[in-house]
């Protein structure tokens, strides 16, 4: 009787195949199974490729002035840099959307290849360096990953692999290389990879030169490969390969003492001697040297030129005055006060502040010199007795000058 079984689907009999699946009203062989999977593998394959296309399709690149528009919600000031980050963005985006379109076209016409542009961000700390980049990749609905260079050491030694910033952008996106393709990365506190010394020395600079000899590849854009659980800690681990071509990098840091190499070189020809009246206006007008950065002053930093010339647009956030803090502090869309109003009014509590009392808190700020980061400091400590004892509050909380002084006099 099993001599008579065969495949439904082919004809097989069972003395052909090496097994038989019996179904109600008949068996398929393993040859038909292994066929019917290709084909159905083949075809969701196609589905997904699909869905991907339609996906970038439907993606709607915003002219630089949209994205500035949409900053301006997020950012207070900083007008310069929004402007420069909003065309490069701009330029950037354009460049991926229509780099496949270009690729189809069989013309002889010559082929013109545009490169990109990574950003550097160089301001003090707290004007909005990651915030400006985050806010762009909210505007754009794109992978995003912040990375930190202080972690980050040359490969064979203790601390991370610059491949580790790339793992975390792949984790963003649940290892969708497609999408972590042409994402965001931005390498905050730069500055700290600098060259420790121009004089050499017998042992290795594996923080400072050796990270920046090994970040020349990531950023200019070739194939890496990267570990998908990011470290060294599993050296057993299938390596995931990453083309970095279309990735944007966006680098940020304080550059402490940068200020004293630029002062240095415009000043340099100055005469010897008291300061005259219009030298002291001359001096008050270049008060913050940090606009007129060049690459030199970088490479005088301690940026070796190879990775100065991976980042082409150079940008500078302003160091914010007692205005600019004030503003931050009331007018963005995630302000810090509408947050406070919000946590209040979840317990039902309508919280009102005086202008006098937002004086105080950026006064304190100021001469703390943290920057934007200093507001939520002082705000924490003044409205903490209040959430402390939340079920006291009755429906009504009024915040003056006269309480702000008291909670914030011991900082």
């Amino acid at each position: 009787m099993e001599n008579l079984l065969f495949c439904n689907f082919c004809g097989r009999k069972k003395n052909e195949i090496t097994f038989l699946i019996s179904g109600i009203n008949g068996h398929i062989c393993n040859f038909c199974i292994e066929k019917t999977y290709s084909i159905i593998h083949r075809k969701f394959s196609l589905v997904e490729e699909q869905k991907k296309t339609e996906k970038e399709d439907q993606f709607i690149l915003k002219k630089p002035r949209e994205i500035k528009t949409f900053l301006d919600q997020y950012v207070i000031g900083q007008e310069e840099a929004k402007k420069v980050i909003s065309v490069a963005v701009y330029n950037h985006y354009k460049r991926i959307q229509f780099l496949s379109s270009y690729q189809k076209e069989e013309k002889k016409t010559e082929k013109i290849e545009i490169e990109k542009s990574n950003i550097l961000l160089i301001g003090n700390t707290g004007t909005g360096k990651t915030l400006l980049a985050k806010s762009i990749s909210k505007l754009l609905k794109i992978p995003f990953t912040i990375a930190d260079a202080t972690t980050l050491t040359e490969a064979g030694y203790v601390g991370e692999d610059v491949e580790s910033i790339l793992s975390r952008l792949l984790q963003s996106v649940n290892y969708d290389i497609h999408s972590a393709e042409k994402g965001i990365v931005f390498i905050d506190e730069i500055d700290k990879i600098s060259r420790k010394s121009n004089n050499p020395s017998i042992t290795r600079d594996v923080s400072g030169e050796g990270v920046q000899q090994a970040l020349l590849k990531i950023l200019e854009g070739s194939i890496i490969n990267v570990p998908p659980q990011g470290g060294r800690k599993h050296p057993d681990q299938k390596m995931i390969q990453l083309n970095t071509e279309n990735i944007l990098f966006i680098a940020g840091g304080t550059f402490d003492g940068i200020e004293k190499i630029i002062s240095d070189r415009i000043n340099q020809f100055s005469s010897i001697g008291y300061l005259t009246r219009e030298k002291k206006i001359k001096k008050e007008k270049n008060e913050h040297y940090i606009k007129n950065i060049t690459s030199n002053d970088l490479k005088k930093f301690g940026l070796i030129p190879e990775l100065i010339g991976r980042f082409p647009i150079i940008t500078y956030m302003n160091p914010l005055d007692k205005i600019i803090l004030k503003k931050i502090l009331i007018e963005p869309k995630n302000a810090l006060i509408k947050q406070y109003k919000k946590i209040f009014d979840m317990d039902k509590i309508s919280m009102n502040i005086t202008d006098e009392a937002l004086d105080v808190i950026v006064d304190k700020t100021v001469q703390l010199g943290l920057g934007a980061r200093g507001l939520r400091s002082f705000c924490e400590k003044l409205f903490l007795d209040y959430m402390f004892n939340i079920e006291k509050i009755q429906k009504i909380l009024n915040v003056d000058k006269n309480i702000a002084i008291e909670k914030l006099s011991c900082l």
